[in-house]
């Protein structure tokens, strides 16, 4: 019996990681065992291309590797992590928390394509990952949505305090407008779960979202 994979999905900069991680410390203080995954791999071999691709190696720009190609990239680092880390966990009815999926090419990469060409994009995507790859498809999918502005200065601020250089999807933020505009589509069509992590202009809270992501999710736990 395979057990439940719960996404966490947004823009750069919207608070993937930390709420994640914050979710993984509740389960630990409640005593729920977990499997925790992180997309790219950085550092493994099966993500090489995925960082050549985002220190610019293959073009300076998002849009100069096309929608196709750069999924393959995530793709295949995706399922060799199943392998390596999470499958038989996964299978044997574990319960895994990741912190983006195929989810972050439907978001990123379909963005990178006229409207009228993403749906078939899509179909190709999903087919591809969870039916020719056989990766699991998730229960949930929290789509954390932060407005591109309030992203941006967290970037920055992040880049300037841990002396980090942003990577080519990061440095545009004209291609993460257009990744949040596709986003939300994708959402409805999707029917992904959304917290909305800003009010009136400033970023709620990490507790406060903490709180809602924690009611998405407890049917799951």
């Amino acid at each position: 019996m395979n057990g439940h994979l719960i996404v966490f999905e947004g823009t750069d900069g919207s608070g993937k990681a930390t709420q994640s991680n914050l979710l993984c410390k509740r389960l630990e203080k409640e005593g729920i065992d977990y499997r925790k995954i992180d997309f790219p791999r950085y550092g493994k071999p099966s993500a090489a291309m995925v960082e050549e691709y985002l220190r610019g190696a293959y073009g300076k720009k998002p849009g100069d590797v096309n929608a196709y190609a750069a999924t393959m990239f995530y793709a295949m680092d995706r399922y060799a992590s199943y392998k390596d880390d999470w499958g038989s966990f996964y299978e044997a009815g574990g319960l895994v928390i990741a912190d983006r999926y195929t989810t972050s090419n439907a978001v990123h990469q379909a963005s990178k394509l006229p409207k009228s060409e993403r749906g078939e994009y899509l179909n190709w995507l999903f087919n591809l990952e969870y039916g020719r790859l056989g990766l699991p498809k998730p229960d949930l999918v929290i789509y954390l949505d932060m407005p591109t502005e309030i992203t941006e200065k967290m970037m920055r601020k992040r880049e300037a305090e841990t002396a980090t250089h942003a990577d080519i999807h990061e440095q545009d933020e004209a291609y993460l407008k257009r990744c949040r505009q596709n986003a939300a589509e994708v959402v409805r069509e999707c029917a992904w779960q959304v917290i909305s992590c800003a009010e009136n202009g400033e970023p709620r809270t990490i507790e406060d979202i903490h709180a809602e992501v924690y009611r998405k999710c407890k049917p799951l736990l």
